[in-house]
């Protein structure tokens, strides 16, 4: 299956989400499925690479452990970021106020596919 596929799959099954992208440990796309505008998505993931990496680090350093899901809140827009591997992590988007329950466990079920894909 494709990650299109499955990244597709994702957005679909959450109500206001603005996109899903698949992105590597240095933050550049390997796929992605949007509903905004595909560079804007583009950006968000890279940068939230750079927070996840941050933050993998913080953590380890803390406590040894890996960050597992991390939540990411404006005044318009939820972004979660959820790693896959060591080498890949999930980002998706949606407009605040929409359903994030309904995101974070799409969002965990969309990790586990990748990581079969990925496999």
């Amino acid at each position: 299956m494709a990650f299109k596929t499955i990244l597709g799959d994702l957005v679909a099954a959450v109500p206001g989400a603005g996109g899903a992208i698949l992105a590597d440990w240095e933050g550049e796309a390997v796929d992605q499925v949007a509903r905004m505008d595909a560079y804007e998505l583009k950006v968000i993931g890279a940068h939230k690479g750079v927070i996840l990496n941050r933050l993998r680090d913080l953590v380890q350093r803390l406590d040894g452990a890996e960050p597992r899901e991390i939540v990411i809140t404006t005044d318009r827009m939820e972004i979660l970021v959820l790693p896959v591997t060591s080498e890949y992590f999930l980002v998706l988007t949606l407009a605040r106020g929409e359903a994030f329950g309904r995101a974070l466990f799409e969002a965990r079920r969309c990790v586990a596919r990748l990581i079969r894909e990925i496999g």
